[in-house]
């Protein structure tokens, strides 16, 4: 990475004048950053803020080195930190700590067709299916390099310190030889100043019964669970939990891109990451240089965050439904029902003898169900969970107790992703703060999709006892112009992120090209299997070319049925989610 050179006397003194210039008077010093605050509402002071913290970013770099043991991190990684204010409205206050991780570009591989890189990304292609003809075959043309590519996996509340080792991937290679990968852990993540709401052991106190039609009883016991949780969060983080949020998340981005000594992003989100990207997009207009938003959240203001979660919900139970229908085509493998409907009656047979009699003492309905919602997520789960589905019912519970017992290892990282989850979620705008709004909608939803409704509202729930002050949404948009073109990847049945979210992010971002995997609803398309969707990535970070305005792929294979112990396909869809 070429981090920015430590400046001189004079850069230091320009520095001085920064940090001490008043908020007022001076705006000619944050054209950008104050113009677009004040296009969009937003507080001045925050956006003064920003581009003295980053300006200060520029001038440190990043010092890139080994990283340390505790991070469990492999060689090839390099790790550094930034320093970005806990509140950007006073940054000359407390500051925190971001974790970095960098593998540079490698410079080997084929040409990206072109020998030159456009630029602005505003190249147009002339209709090929770039999954068929991307240079992938090709050594003709020398590998540009092309500065830093920085990812973010979403969550809220998911690291992306592993994810310069896609570099490694066969799909991932061309970007990897072209440019400096980066992940980082966002605000709270990690060891990026992290948040917890309570102790990792009560995650582990026993199985769950995580009814889909909850009774009075147990809604009163999640109440006060979500009042309980909302409470530890404001005690353990203290006033500074106001600060963990997705304009700032955009704002550290922003300083990120300075440290790395970038004159313009080049950005990769998936999932919340899109949201973040869509944020950065509208306050940062002229610092981008490519973007792509793989499996885009809906950024309408109205939709963040308490309606985009039930749209959600009923999502995942057409996924959940995928799932049923792919396990009936491979009836005779799993034996669960030769229909969808029949499959359902093998997945609640099975709910009725855990909660009876938890598997292992570890698995009860709520573990089952968790286990199976990764299925809704990634195609690549579908056949470790059909099987282990099948051999507790047919007297085996070990696959079962191996996929979805909770585990301790996991816990703490787990209950920092939650907490961070949490904080954005309630921080970024009004929740519902009366009971019987949510127990209308969600009983209401619950009628017709059932499976995923009121977990979703449970892990939600603490946004209703908020301590903190709420943020007012972004509205997400941009001018004809303002922005290069961005490219926007999205499954047509992915359920975490519903298709609907992408078509709204398109209409909001000015230039912006929508790619669609068909009837396809992993939740990820860019660098998985799908050679058409990666050809499109490609043909847009390597050489900024992009169809007009939509374009299509079929979709990726299915899954093949699993024979007893083959836990390739789950290793596969395991790589990156880390």
């Amino acid at each position: 990475m070429r981090a920015a050179a430590v400046y001189g006397a004079a850069g230091s003194l320009l520095l001085t004048a920064l940090t001490t210039a008043p908020a007022d008077g001076d705006s000619h010093r944050w054209p950008d950053t104050r113009a677009a605050a004040e296009a969009h509402g937003m507080a001045v002071a925050e956006a003064q803020g920003t581009a003295v913290a980053a300006q200060r970013a520029a001038a440190a770099g990043i010092r890139f080195g080994p990283c340390t043991k505790d991070q469990d991190l492999p060689a090839p990684l390099r790790c550094g930190t930034v320093t970005v204010p806990l509140d950007y409205a006073r940054p000359n206050g407390k500051t925190i700590k971001l974790t970095v991780s960098r593998v540079e570009a490698t410079g080997k591989g084929p040409g990206n067709g072109s020998g030159k890189d456009s630029g602005n990304g505003s190249m147009k292609d002339s209709g090929k299916d770039p999954g068929k003809d991307s240079g992938r075959d090709s050594g003709r043309a020398s590998v540009v390099r092309q500065g830093a590519l920085v990812y973010n996996p979403g969550g809220p509340g998911a690291s992306g310190m592993h994810f310069p080792l896609a570099g490694y991937l066969p799909e991932w290679q061309r970007i990897g030889a072209a440019y400096d990968l980066v992940g980082y852990a966002p605000r709270g993540v990690g060891r990026s100043a992290p948040l917890t709401c309570r102790d990792p052991k009560h995650l582990l106190k026993g199985p769950s019964q995580q009814p889909t039609h909850p009774s009075e009883s147990y809604k009163r016991e999640r109440i006060a669970r979500a009042q309980a949780y909302a409470r530890g969060c404001a005690e353990r983080s203290g006033s500074g939990l106001r600060h963990y949020h997705s304009l700032n998340n955009a704002r550290d981005l922003e300083v990120l891109r300075a440290a790395l000594g970038e004159e313009r992003l080049t950005f990769m989100g998936a999932s919340y990451g899109t949201y973040i990207g869509a944020v950065y997009a509208t306050l940062f207009p002229k610092h981008v240089r490519r973007m792509v938003f793989d499996s885009a959240v809906n950024p309408d203001p109205k939709g963040i965050w308490y309606g985009n979660n039930l749209r959600q919900s009923a999502a995942f139970e057409r996924r959940w439904a995928d799932f049923r229908a792919w396990t009936a085509r491979h009836h005779a493998v799993y034996g669960l029902g030769r229909t969808a409907r029949e499959v359902l009656g093998s997945y609640e047979r099975a709910r009725a003898r855990l909660a009876a009699e938890p598997a292992g003492g570890k698995v009860g309905p709520g573990e089952l169900q968790a286990a199976l919602l990764q299925a809704a997520y990634y195609d690549d789960y579908w056949p470790q969970r059909a099987l282990a589905l099948s051999r507790y019912l047919k007297g085996d519970s070990k696959p079962l107790i191996q996929q979805a017992a909770p585990s301790p290892e996991g816990a703490v990282e787990q209950e920092n992703g939650n907490a961070v989850y949490t904080a954005v979620e309630c921080n970024d705008a009004p929740w519902p703060t009366d009971w019987r709004t949510w127990d209308r909608d969600n009983t209401r939803l619950a009628r017709t999709a059932p499976f995923e409704t009121w977990d979703n509202a449970w892990m939600n729930l603490p946004c209703a006892y908020w301590r903190v002050p709420r943020q007012r949404p972004l509205d997400v948009r941009t001018d004809p112009g303002s922005l290069p073109p961005t490219l926007i990847l999205a499954g047509e049945r992915d359920a975490a992120t519903p298709y609907e979210g992408a078509r709204e992010l398109q209409r909001r971002l000015s230039g912006s090209v929508l790619v669609t995997e068909r009837k396809a609803g992993t939740h990820g398309v860019g660098g998985g299997p799908n050679a058409c969707a990666n050809g499109y990535l490609d043909a847009y970070l390597l050489e900024g070319r992009l169809p007009e305005w939509r374009a299509s792929c079929a979709p990726r294979p299915e899954p093949r049925p699993a024979a007893p112990g083959d836990r390739s396909a789950e290793g596969r869809a395991a790589r990156l989610l880390r």
